[in-house]
C-alpha cells in the first residue's frame, strides 16, 4: 500500500536538484573546458580537490560544508553580517546537493571536450572564430551528449542526497526535509505505506529520466 500525507519533500528535493544542476552547469561545464584545454602547474592538485567529494564519504562532506557555513565558519560570519542564516536552511540543502553532485557533472562533461578533435576547432579559428565563438558552435555541441549525461547523473544524485545534507540542514519537516531525509524518518517511525510511496516516486522518476537519456543518446548515435 502507498501512502504519501506530505508531499513537501517531494517538491523540496525536485526544487533543490533543479537548482543545483543549474549551479553545476554554470560552474562546472565553463571550468570543465578550461581544465581541458588549458594546462597548468598543478592541473592535478586542482582536479583532485573539484572530485574529492565523489570519494568521500557524505558525512565527511557534510561535516566539511558544516565548517565552512557554521556560526564560525568563514560564509557562516559573512551571511550572519547579513542578517542570514545558512545552517539548517534551504540554502544548506542546495549547497550539499551542489557540492555532491558536481564531481559527476564535472568528470562527464571534461572526458567530452577531450573527445572534442580539435583539428575541429582549428579549423574555426582558421576562419575567423573567436574562443568564445569556437565554444559555443563547435566544442559545446559535439561535446553535449557527453555533458547530457553528467548532468543526468549529477541531477539523480542530488536527488538521493541524504549525509550531508543531513549535517549540515537537519531533517526539518517542512523546511529541509528532502525525500531520502522523509523516508529515513518514516522507516524511524514505522510508516512503511509512506517508505513505499516515497521509494517509488524516487525510483520511478529516476528511471523514467535516465530512460529518457539513454533513448535520446542511442537515437543521436544512430544519426551519425
Amino acid at each position: 500500500m502507498f501512502e504519501i500525507n506530505d508531499w513537501f519533500p517531494v517538491w523540496l528535493s525536485l526544487k533543490t536538484a533543479v537548482i543545483s544542476i543549474i549551479i553545476v552547469s554554470l560552474v562546472g561545464i565553463p571550468l570543465a573546458r578550461l581544465m581541458e584545454k588549458y594546462p597548468f602547474r598543478g592541473r592535478d592538485a586542482v582536479e583532485s580537490l573539484l572530485t574529492l567529494p565523489l570519494v568521500l564519504p557524505p558525512s565527511v562532506v557534510g561535516y566539511g560544508l558544516l565548517i565552512l557555513i557554521g556560526k564560525n565558519g568563514p560564509l557562516g560570519r559573512l551571511a550572519a553580517e547579513m542578517g542570514l542564516t545558512l545552517v539548517f536552511s534551504w540554502a544548506a540543502v542546495v549547497l550539499a546537493a551542489t557540492v555532491v553532485s558536481f564531481p559527476l557533472m564535472y568528470r562527464s562533461a571534461r572526458a567530452a571536450f577531450a573527445g572534442v578533435n580539435p583539428n575541429l576547432e582549428k579549423a574555426a579559428r582558421t576562419l575567423g572564430a573567436g574562443e568564445a565563438r569556437v565554444f559555443f558552435t563547435v566544442s559545446l555541441p559535439l561535446a553535449w551528449p557527453g555533458i547530457m549525461s553528467g548532468l543526468v547523473l549529477a541531477f539523480a544524485r542530488a536527488l538521493g542526497e541524504f549525509g550531508a545534507t543531513l549535517m549540515v540542514a537537519g531533517n526539518i519537516p517542512g523546511r529541509t526535509q528532502t525525500i531520502p531525509l522523509a523516508i529515513y524518518y518514516a522507516v524511524e517511525t514505522g510508516r512503511q505505506s509512506t517508505v513505499n510511496g516515497l521509494v517509488a516516486i524516487i525510483t520511478i522518476f529516476c528511471f523514467v529520466l535516465i530512460f529518457l537519456v539513454n533513448r535520446w543518446s542511442n537515437s543521436k548515435n544512430l544519426h551519425v
